[in-house]
């Protein structure tokens, strides 16, 4: 007499939508975009293909999902700013080269359409409100007349292009600038950025 299978668990919906969204990000970071397929999360999770489309729609509304997930987190760390500067920078870093969101946002662009449905885009301006008033502050305490507000803005916009090229070319540039260990140098470049986002 043969033995039935397990019954499978139902997950609640928001359970199996967040175990999705991590193996999906595992995926991510390993290979970037291309290396997300829902055949293969599906395989990952032991589920079925149909499953993941129940709760996305379709591959971009999981990419869309994982984006506007990353850049809400990557939001919500910014604007805490509880460490310095450099901190900051090397969470943006993690999660724009590391974790592969920077290739995430690149195929975004290149594919002709917006990521992450209800992702806001004024990420930049709650991030230089703030850096501004850390600026200005700094200013105060030096006995210096404070920044303009665009100033900062323009600098927190320079900042964000260079991490997000450093996560796309960062060893490419080292090595084309003749330089050596692409980590350390990485560190070294935000150390260097994060001087002077704060002047």
């Amino acid at each position: 007499m043969s033995e039935k299978p397990p019954k499978r668990r139902r997950r609640p919906a928001a359970e199996a939508r967040e175990r999705i969204l991590a193996a999906a990000s595992r995926r991510l970071a390993e290979g970037g975009p291309d290396a997300v397929h829902l055949e293969d999360v599906a395989r990952d999770l032991g589920i079925s293909h149909p499953a993941i489309l129940h709760h996305f729609g379709s591959r971009d509304g999981l990419m869309a999902q994982l984006e506007t997930r990353a850049m809400r987190a990557l939001q919500d760390d910014l604007l805490a700013a509880s460490g310095t500067a450099e901190d900051s920078l090397a969470r943006v870093a993690q999660t724009l080269g590391d974790e592969g969101h920077a290739r995430l946002l690149a195929w975004w662009v290149l594919h002709g359409s917006g990521p992450g449905e209800g992702l806001e885009w004024d990420m930049l301006q709650d991030v230089a409100r703030g850096i501004h008033a850390r600026r200005v502050e700094a200013a105060a305490e030096a006995g210096e007349a404070p920044p303009e507000p665009e100033d900062t803005v323009f600098v927190v916009r320079l900042a964000a292009t260079a991490l997000f090229g450093e996560a796309l070319l960062g060893n490419i540039l080292t090595a084309s600038a003749g330089l050596d260990d692409p980590a350390e140098t990485s560190r070294r470049f935000r150390r260097w950025l994060a001087d002077r986002l704060m002047r």
